[in-house]
């Protein structure tokens, strides 16, 4: 790192350069011709001019925010100094739609296909609840896996229980139990799942009948439902479930992986635990790959519409109509009045991580993280766990907290995610493979055990955004062939299932 230059300038527009390490007051930066004023951490920013009260602040070519107060030259820029303002920003839909060249070649990796023609990276069953009451039963059901294994069924990844808290107390038409079903019925459905058991007390609000009604479920082979009070008893759903799942994992092996296109590709991008160098290194080097994978014919979820707040325009310039653009916006509404709802603000981000990191307001760090969703056109904008049926890169209203943010993309039928993080985020999705990207050498140095790729010599200039998005495009094809990640070998997911409740608990 001693040979590396100490700053970063983004875009020519900048009034910022970003610390690559720890700058002492009194350095000299002669590219920029001036002497950092005071001690900067590494990730945070550095001012190049003198900026007034009140004027504007830019990064990546665009505003982060308004002087508070008079910042010097030099000066480090941050929470004292650096504050959130209203600007009207240029929707301009679909002024900057590209066409990405044709791929040379069609790119295939070992999936597994399912009788309805949809291609599978992982082979689970799962155990779904209706509602908190059956959580107990359904991980009961899982230990029971756990303790005699499944070496008779070796083209089984596992018997997963993805137990929720909720439920029960809400209304029957109400939004919050019409995104409940979708997200169950999202999972019933999910192609890594060769069978599911949904489990339910039996008068909870969100009965079973109803959502196999409403989302139109139906039970057969691989679709199987079991309520306590009908079947008996705690025990006696628990052997139920056990004889149910037994009855499924003989199908369920008889599984084999074959040579498919990218196309069958539904890639989940997400990030947490971000920090200053999330968009500069991992997030351009997952949206390269995102890039790679909509090329092929596949499709990409960009999510979490709390964190790009401030920096939508760029999105709805790049949808391919203004219908698709306004969907987007319409999202932002409805969040405006969400929060007028709940007496919060969009701007309450970023996290406290995410501030020593380096991220000053929700506008840096929305404009790092829509980097994640590369350059391709916005073709179409979903709902929380909507069922994901468009071909391209997407975009699922989803909030910023990763555990709800990914069990959507999930729900709506991701079978990779790839997970950015700056400050080392401990996470993993089932059915759904996860790879973790480090942002910068010192998480990667720190925390190897968690992370599947480290981006942290692209911030320091030892390796372009294009050669950390050809390998980590290598590793995608691999995770999709069945290569355990780092979360699959610690067994994270089954906690991490973590549905949206949007509503009023009664």
């Amino acid at each position: 790192m001693s040979n590396v230059y100490p700053v970063i300038k983004i875009n020519p527009n900048d009034d910022v350069v970003i610390a690559r390490t720890h700058i002492e007051a009194g350095t000299l930066l002669p590219t920029e011709g001036i002497t950092v004023l005071n001690e900067v951490p590494e990730g945070h920013k550095v001012a190049l001019y003198n900026i007034a009260v009140g004027a504007p602040v830019k990064r990546y070519g665009q505003i982060i925010g308004f002087a508070t107060q008079p910042i010097r030259a030099g000066e480090h820029i941050h929470m004292h100094n650096l504050g959130m303002g209203d600007f009207t920003r240029n929707y301009a839909f679909g002024e900057d739609t590209v066409t990405l060249p044709k791929p040379e070649r069609i790119d295939t990796f070992m999936g597994i296909k399912r009788q309805d023609g949809r291609v599978a990276t992982r082979n689970f069953i799962g155990i779904l609840t209706t509602v908190n009451c059956s959580a107990t039963v359904a991980r009961a059901i899982e230990d029971h896996y756990k303790k005699v294994g499944l070496d008779d069924y070796p083209n089984v990844d596992g018997i997963v229980a993805l137990p929720q808290s909720f439920g029960c107390a809400i209304g029957f038409d109400s939004e919050a139990m019409i995104v409940m079903r979708r997200t169950l019925s999202g999972y019933a459905r999910h192609v890594n799942f060769a069978g599911v058991l949904i489990i339910g007390l039996g008068c909870e609000s969100n009965q079973i009948k109803d959502l196999m009604q409403v989302e139109g479920l139906e039970e057969g082979s691989s679709l199987h439902t079991l309520t306590i009070q009908e079947t008996g008893g705690t025990q006696k759903t628990i052997s139920k479930g056990i004889a149910v799942i037994d009855g499924m994992l003989t199908q369920a092996n008889k599984v084999k992986r074959e040579a498919v296109p990218v196309s069958e590709i539904i890639l989940a991008l997400e990030c947490g635990g971000s920090d200053s160098y999330s968009g500069i290194s991992a997030n351009p080097v997952l949206g390269y790959a995102a890039d790679k994978i909509v090329q092929q014919g596949g499709t990409a979820i960009l999510s979490e519409t709390s964190e790009i707040y401030g920096a939508e325009h760029l999105l709805t310039r790049r949808a391919i109509s203004e219908k698709v653009g306004k969907k987007l916006i319409a999202r932002f509404d409805w969040w405006e009045d969400y929060c007028k709802r709940t007496k919060s603000e969009m701007n309450n981000n970023p996290s406290a991580g995410n501030k020593a990191g380096g991220l000053t307001t929700v506008l840096e760090k929305s404009l790092g993280g829509i980097a994640k969703g590369g350059t391709s056109n916005l073709v179409e904008v979903y709902e929380y766990a909507e069922p994901v049926t468009a071909k391209g890169l997407v975009f699922m209203d989803t909030p910023g907290y990763d555990p709800i943010a990914v069990t959507g993309q999930i729900a709506g039928g991701a079978n990779l995610l790839c997970f950015t993080t700056g400050r080392g985020s401990a996470f993993g999705s089932k059915p759904t493979p996860c790879l973790k990207m480090a942002t910068n050498n010192t998480l990667w140095n720190r925390q190897r055990e968690d992370m599947d790729m480290n981006c942290g010599d692209v911030v320091e200039g030892k390796e372009t955004i294009a050669e950390a998005g050809e390998r980590l495009y290598i590793m995608i094809l691999e995770m999709a062939s069945g290569r355990k990640t780092k979360s699959e070998q610690f067994g994270y997911g089954s906690l991490e299932f973590v549905p949206w409740n949007i509503g009023s608990i009664m």
